[in-house]
């Protein structure tokens, strides 16, 4: 079955990074859309980055753009999403999620399989 694992969050200093990791399995990757949302207190969960199954291109959300980079390694079947530049405002619960129907990444609800999740927290 799908399956997704989400790893690399901790603590962050505002202009600093994180990288984090969605190791896969149960599908083949390279055929899924694949993304990053996430949910910070009191707030919708939205789309951060997601890469389509269809063409490969990469969606960023605006107030992502320029600090963080989505990455897929389909031999190792793992997803990477670096941040950089961090604001206290990325703070959230920051999920992976796959889905064959390629939806858009601003309709998180469209998509099927999620991982649990990790925590980022940016503060000095």
């Amino acid at each position: 079955q799908v399956q997704l694992v989400e790893s690399g969050g901790g603590l962050g200093k505002p202009g600093g990074s994180l990288r984090l990791s969605c190791a896969t399995s149960g599908f083949i990757l390279e055929n899924y859309a694949i993304g990053w949302f996430r949910q910070g207190p009191g707030k919708e969960r939205e789309g951060v980055s997601c890469i389509s199954g269809a063409d490969g291109k990469i969606y960023y959300e605006n107030s992502v753009k320029g600090r963080f980079t989505m990455s897929r390694d389909n031999a190792k079947n793992m997803v990477y999403l670096q941040m950089n530049s961090l604001k206290p405002e990325d703070t959230a619960v920051y999920y992976c999620a796959a889905d064959f129907l390629d939806p858009h990444c601003s309709d998180y609800k469209k998509w099927n399989y999620w991982g649990k999740g990790t925590q980022v927290t940016v503060s000095s």
